[in-house]
């Protein structure tokens, strides 16, 4: 039942039926007509036109039914089980809201216009019972003067039970959200991505879902046997694929927050893999680890680089492995002569980014689906030049910390350069899958 109804009924405003239609211009005129509802005969034989509650509403429709024009004769009464209309049956999620506060603002005797009508949401992010808005939306003054009933009509509106707003992130390492409870008690959602269960709080933890082709691409990795040391774990978001579907045999998760730690938890525990994981609270700077690491994981952005010597120096020594480094690149707008995007079947291995030769000139370019035989199609299928002139660099700068760090020749090759999503006007997401191996003596 709509806000506003009385066990099922609705005001209405009924007239004779030749008078019908000039009553119904007269009522969106003064907009006050619900539209939610179809006009129908009622008893006596006269039309009765749904109107929109409120004090000042009724107070209107009174004076017009006492003294309106003569030419329109009408009486206030109330529709039994009244109709939807066509109109209200088809609307999206964001018209049904916009409907629902345009009644809300009218009932109180306030305009509606179109600067609230702009600040109305058109799109969130639900979370089970939780809705999140976007920082953006409601902002009008008008808003704030309508205390708690502005978000129980909202919720209501769009199917929640709770609502929260985001802000921006705040400054500082740790990336907290600016997210504020609107509704509910508390901000803990629960979220699935491919067969894997997060639990976080809204307003404590950060969650990207754009980030699930990469985390279905960790998820196809083959890591069976490995030992993964994750730098930067928040909740999980890369660390339970790479247990849970990639079958890593351990993981050490880093994470500074205390609230992504609470929840990191909890994750593992929902997903059966707790005893497969120790997680290091605090800063992966002073991490003690060291010659553990088949894979290791740095999903930080914009830039993962205060990690590099410490991912280096958990790989293990006499083996290496793989890291897999995330960037924002970006690549301003070029001239149409400049160089071309390379297509990823063209590229070779920089000769500052090897020191060994590959027997295949296009395997370090592969995905792991295509090195397993797989043969699938790689999600980014060009790779432009400043990108792989910044793995190129990459690559060089590891191979450097690697080799003063063990006082021997190191190779680094780049296998894959994977594209997650834009960013910012210009700035990509990248992932380098960087291959790092200790040269054996002859």
């Amino acid at each position: 039942m709509a806000a506003g109804d009385r066990g099922g009924t609705v005001l209405a405003l009924a007239t004779e039926p030749r008078f019908a239609q000039r009553l119904r211009r007269y009522l969106e005129e003064e907009q006050i007509l619900d539209v939610r509802y179809r006009l129908q005969k009622v008893p006596g034989g006269s039309v009765a036109l749904p109107v929109l509650e409120g004090k000042l509403v009724e107070q209107r429709l009174q004076e017009l039914q006492e003294s309106g024009p003569r030419e329109l004769p009408c009486r206030l009464l109330r529709i039994q089980s009244p109709i939807p209309s066509k109109a209200a049956s088809v609307r999206t999620p964001a018209q049904k809201l916009c409907s629902e506060l345009q009644r809300m603002v009218l009932g109180l005797g306030e305009s509606w216009s179109e600067e609230l009508e702009r600040d109305v949401p058109h799109s969130w992010q639900r979370h089970g019972d939780l809705v999140l808005l976007s920082e953006d939306s409601f902002s009008a003054a008008l808003w704030t003067k309508l205390g708690s009933a502005l978000w129980e009509t909202v919720a209501s509106a769009l199917g929640a039970q709770r609502l929260a707003r985001r802000g921006r992130v705040l400054p500082g390492g740790m990336r907290f959200p600016s997210v504020t409870l609107l509704l509910g008690q508390d901000g803990w959602v629960e979220h699935v991505d491919n067969g894997i269960r997060y639990t976080f709080d809204v307003t404590k933890c950060m969650f990207s879902p754009g980030n699930i082709t990469e985390k279905l691409r960790v998820a196809s990795l083959p890591c069976a046997g490995e030992v993964l040391v994750d730098l930067y774990a928040g909740i999980g978001y890369f660390t339970l694929p790479y247990l849970v579907h990639a079958a890593a045999a351990f993981a050490h998760a880093c994470e500074w927050n205390h609230h992504a730690v609470e929840a990191l938890r909890r994750n593992l525990a929902l997903n059966g893999v707790q005893d497969r994981c120790h997680i290091h609270h605090g800063d992966n700077r002073q991490l003690q680890l060291q010659d553990v690491a088949d894979r290791v994981n740095l999903g930080l952005i914009p830039s993962s680089e205060e990690g590099w010597p410490v991912a280096c120096r958990v790989l293990k020594k006499g083996t290496g492995g793989v890291l897999h480094i995330h960037h924002n690149v970006e690549a301003l707008p070029a001239p149409s002569c400049l160089q071309p995007a390379v297509p990823m079947n063209e590229q070779r291995p920089p000769e500052d980014s090897s020191s060994g030769e590959q027997e295949d000139g296009q395997r370090e370019l592969q995905s792991p689906e295509e090195m397993e035989g797989g043969g699938k199609e790689m999600l980014a299928a060009r790779v432009r030049p400043v990108w792989q002139r910044w793995a190129e660099a990459t690559a060089a700068r590891i191979r450097g910390l690697l080799e003063e760090l063990h006082g021997q020749p190191w190779q680094t090759s780049i296998l894959h350069i994977e594209a997650v999503k834009s960013y910012a006007p210009h700035v990509h997401h990248i992932v380098l899958d960087l291959e790092c191996r200790p040269t054996l003596p002859a």
